[in-house]
């Protein structure tokens, strides 16, 4: 069976990425497209060696450092694949790679880390951080989103069966395409992850500093609660306001990005880890749990898909709003609560989103869209033509 694999762009190893590499494993016999493809040599391991066959954008100028400005052309690019040679499609989704063309006699799986979010329910929060509400450059973007919205809600029609990461995910899928999708949640890495056997003390931030993370909204509540440590690691353009809320208090401390094994040993010090963020799933949640780690996160998301509501073992609190006041109040429910919560339960929950599982799952998933749409494409399962011995 041919099989081709379609990401947006190749920048840093990162999570999207991450399920790249678990494709490739569950078919390393596939070719690898994507709109650019600047990854560093040193993040390239996950390729395996690979050509990645890219679009004309990674040929314009200034692509490298400014390619996400040629967006309004990325439809175009996407569509520009020739991919009418491979039985099977799979489509790694947060911009444009499900708008690959295939054919009646191919079966298009995506796997959709979230629609556009700043063309979607976004893009009003989208030009009000890029300073674009007004004048002639925000009447531009607006238009450019309008008709990219029209654009992605149409190349939605040639996907057999889409994959959400997380329920969340699955309901804005429906939401702006009007389909249904199949929760595969993403995969981590869980066995980079484990438990320490030392004392616990005091509670951890590890994040970029961007708008959507609420970062300083912890800080300012931990100014409240001089009597609970907290740690903030983490660097990005939100920078200037987390700094600021943290000025000043004794209980909170500042540090840049630190090394992997330096974030596992301060995730499996930590008494709990805090996430103030609506996210699409949470790796990073899930990454402290497999620490041992409970963890305190605002109740929306992918949160809900790692901390269910209803779970027999508790392995953390959740928070209703994104307040100060919210935060400090689960601090307080958790303070009371955390003999309660063992470190074998987090990990055990943890363990639920393996890299493993996900290979089963996904290919699971896939063996099913050949099933509901192989025969009419006139290949089986296994990817032989029907008939063929």
């Amino acid at each position: 069976m041919k099989v081709a694999i379609i990401h947006e762009w190749l920048e840093h190893y990162a999570g999207s990425e991450r399920v790249v590499g678990e494709l490739l494993k569950c078919y390393p016999q596939a070719d690898l497209f994507a709109v650019v493809d600047f990854l560093p040599e040193a993040e390239r391991g996950f390729l395996g060696g690979r050509t990645v066959r890219t679009s004309f954008i990674q040929r314009l100028p200034f692509a490298r450092g400014h390619f996400r400005n040629y967006l309004q052309l990325m439809p175009l690019a996407i569509e520009q694949f020739d991919l009418s040679g491979y039985d099977l499609v799979i489509s790694s989704n947060h911009a444009v790679a499900k708008g690959v063309l295939t054919g009646p006699r191919q079966v298009h799986v995506s796997y959709v880390h979230s629609p556009i979010r700043y063309a979607w329910d976004l893009q009003s929060q989208y030009l009000r951080e890029s300073g674009l509400e007004r004048g002639p450059k925000g009447l531009y973007v607006r238009w450019a989103l309008h008709r990219m919205r029209l654009w992605d809600a149409m190349s939605a029609n040639g996907v057999d069966l889409f994959l959400a990461n997380s329920s969340y995910i699955a309901r804005r899928i429906q939401k702006a395409w009007r389909r249904e999708a199949l929760v595969v949640p993403p995969p981590v890495a869980v066995e980079r992850f484990t438990p320490g056997e030392g004392a616990r003390a005091g509670y951890l931030v590890a994040s970029r500093f961007v708008p959507y993370k609420r970062v300083e909204l912890i800080a300012e509540a931990f100014r409240d609660l001089p009597a609970c440590r907290l740690t903030i690691v983490g660097a990005g353009t939100n920078a200037p306001q987390v700094e600021k809320a943290a000025a000043g208090a004794a209980n909170i401390t500042l540090l840049p990005p630190v090394p992997h094994a330096e974030l596992v040993r301060l995730m499996q010090g930590a008494k709990a880890m805090i996430f103030a963020a609506e996210e699409d799933f949470g790796i990073t949640m899930v990454e402290a749990q497999a620490c041992g780690t409970p963890v305190i996160a605002f109740a929306e998301g992918g949160a809900r898909d790692i901390f269910p509501a209803g779970a027999s073992v508790p392995t953390g609190i959740l928070f209703p709003e994104q307040s100060k006041e919210a935060i400090a109040a689960a601090i307080g429910r958790f303070e009371a609560l955390e003999e309660g919560i063992s470190a074998e339960a987090c990990r055990a929950n943890a363990m639920r989103f393996s890299e493993m599982l996900f290979r089963e799952r996904l290919m699971g998933a896939v063996e099913r869209a050949m099933g509901m749409f192989g025969r009419a494409a006139g290949l089986s399962a296994a990817g032989h033509a029907i008939g063929e011995e």
